[in-house]
């Protein structure tokens, strides 16, 4: 897939009333300063798209951003397992994303990121967890490969796939910074997204709904 053009469209405080932009969503998620927002700005080759910041913990909202016209939409969830944060407002995250992630009629995959340097915590296995007892798609991203050497990111790669129970070969490694990994993403992109043309054609031809998700 190519991305051609990107851009904000609202943020969002609470799940109770999720909008609707009448495309498919794929969210991206992870824990505070996994590095989402320049993910998305690396992606969408466009820096200044979601806000960076070096604190943990500045993704508060739902953050909706349109690529390609309203082709896709993405999804910035809040950062979670950020220490400085008072415990109910640990929870109001929990509970937005949770019911994001649970009421949204349009999301196609999750992009589960995880710091390469790092095992996975007990927050990140408890949102696979959860993803997985949902039934919810999803796709494991390796970031800040640029701290790592190759052969170190390829042992990484497989330790993680083995923490949390996936093939290695569905474990996307990348970097912001050197700019490695975008082309698979955007591959993997394209693969997601093309189930959603076909339902789109069959819908034309047959004059009926095609499936949600």
């Amino acid at each position: 897939m190519k991305i051609t053009n990107a851009a904000f469209l609202t943020s969002v405080s609470k799940s109770d009333n999720l909008p609707d932009f009448n495309a498919p969503e794929i969210a991206f998620a992870g824990k505070s300063n996994v590095g989402k927002s320049s993910f998305i700005n690396f992606l969408t080759n466009n820096g200044k798209l979601a806000r960076t910041s070096g604190d943990p913990g500045r993704t508060r909202l739902l953050n909706y951003f349109s690529v390609n016209g309203g082709e896709l939409v993405f999804v910035d969830l809040p950062g979670y397992g950020f220490a400085k944060v008072a415990k109910s407002e640990k929870a109001k995250w929990g509970e937005m994303i949770e019911g994001y992630l649970v009421k949204s009629e349009r999301l196609l995959n999750v992009f589960v990121l995880l710091d390469v340097r790092h095992e996975p915590t007990s927050d990140d296995k408890m949102l696979l967890n959860f993803l997985y007892h949902y039934n919810i798609p999803f796709t494991v991203i390796a970031t800040k490969c640029d701290k790592l050497s190759k052969s170190q990111i390829n042992q990484r790669r497989r330790e993680i796939a083995s923490s949390i129970g996936v093939g290695v070969q569905n474990v996307f490694t990348v970097s912001a910074l050197k700019k490695t990994g975008r082309e698979e993403i955007l591959d993997r992109i394209e693969a997601l997204m093309t189930p959603v043309a076909v339902c789109e054609e069959s819908e034309d031809e047959n004059g009926e709904d095609a499936p949600a998700r």
